[in-house]
């Protein structure tokens, strides 16, 4: 019998999540996605010290003021680290716009232009990337604004159904639904034992699901963050699904049958839901409160390990001077 991961791949796209060049060139995924915390971790590797040297001597050429020259270093790298995955991949690859720009719907759309932009400038085009964002009001409406462009958006740190609403509504092209988060919230709070049956995260994710497909909305759900297995196993049948080298090393490893469990042809088609202003769907989101605390608690997160990146590269710099 073919591996669990040759039977998902039959009825999802599996997409790596992770900045491993060396993991990416191993899995053979579809697509691959990035984030700050993946990045930094990539910088760090000795592998991969040509990149950023490049990078670094890029920026050294710059000028404006230092904390400006960083963060354009930092930009080049996650283009840098891009290209090469689109180098191997068939298919997408997610690069993040900066965290902190989640709450700023203009500025997130001029880094992303920036970001497609450095892109092309690497010979890579606009239908190769997708543009990554945290699903904050402000960052569905920079996406709105991206999607019309035909720059098409990822976006992410998604907990809650009135998020993928919205995202729907603004024409967004793919969702990254969190399953192990909402996981790890439910168990802090005291819930479970759980099963891939009766995980929160996974009925989440099937319940945006079928409601998109219910609606004959077009975008597409990719469940993240996953803890286990059993899990990837439950979403079985999402369109896509973006999974840790550990966790497709162990589906690569695993036998048995593996069921679909999600599937467009299971749903009974529904009218579209009432369209979101900005004052329902903050309402919406402040009642739940484990995804008002997730979305927060990721957009921290990923900012913590954005200024670390900004710190290293700027440490390489002062290094370099005074040399």
């Amino acid at each position: 019998m073919a591996s669990k991961l040759d039977q998902l791949r039959a009825m999802t796209v599996v997409v790596a999540d992770t900045g491993d060049l060396d993991a990416v060139r191993r899995l053979k995924p579809q697509d691959c996605t990035t984030n700050p915390t993946l990045l930094l971790k990539a910088v760090e590797n000795p592998a991969y010290a040509a990149i950023v040297e490049e990078a670094l001597a890029w920026g050294r050429k710059q000028g404006g003021s230092k904390e400006g020259v960083v963060a354009a270093i930092c930009d080049r790298l996650a283009v840098a680290f891009g290209a090469e995955l689109a180098k191997i991949v068939p298919g997408r690859v997610s690069t993040e716009v900066d965290a902190d720009l989640s709450f700023d719907t203009q500025a997130s759309v001029e880094k992303a232009r920036a970001i497609i932009k450095a892109y092309e400038e690497h010979g890579i085009g606009r239908e190769r990337i997708l543009i990554k964002i945290a699903s904050t009001w402000e960052g569905i409406r920079a996406a709105e604004v991206l999607q019309k462009e035909g720059i098409d958006c990822n976006l992410t740190l998604l907990f809650a159904q009135v998020q993928a609403q919205a995202c729907a509504e603004a024409g967004v092209f793919l969702i990254s639904p969190f399953v192990g988060r909402i996981l790890d919230w439910h168990v802090k709070a005291g819930g479970g034992p759980y099963t891939g049956e009766t995980d929160p995260g996974v009925l989440s994710v099937r319940n945006i699901y079928a409601s998109y497909k219910a609606q004959g909305i077009k975008t597409v759900v990719m469940g993240a963050s996953f803890r286990n297995i059993g899990e990837i196993e439950a979403l079985a049948g999402c369109d896509r699904l973006t999974i840790s080298p550990a966790l497709i090393d162990e589906l690569a490893n695993a036998q048995g049958e593996l069921p679909r469990k999600l599937s467009a042809d299971n749903v009974a088609k529904i009218a579209p839901l009432p369209r979101l202003d900005e004052k329902a769907f903050r309402f919406a989101l402040n009642e739940d409160a484990m995804a008002t605390e997730k979305l927060s608690e990721g957009i921290r997160a990923f900012v913590k390990d954005l200024r670390s990146l900004r710190a290293l590269v700027a440490k390489h710099l002062d290094t370099a001077k005074a040399a």
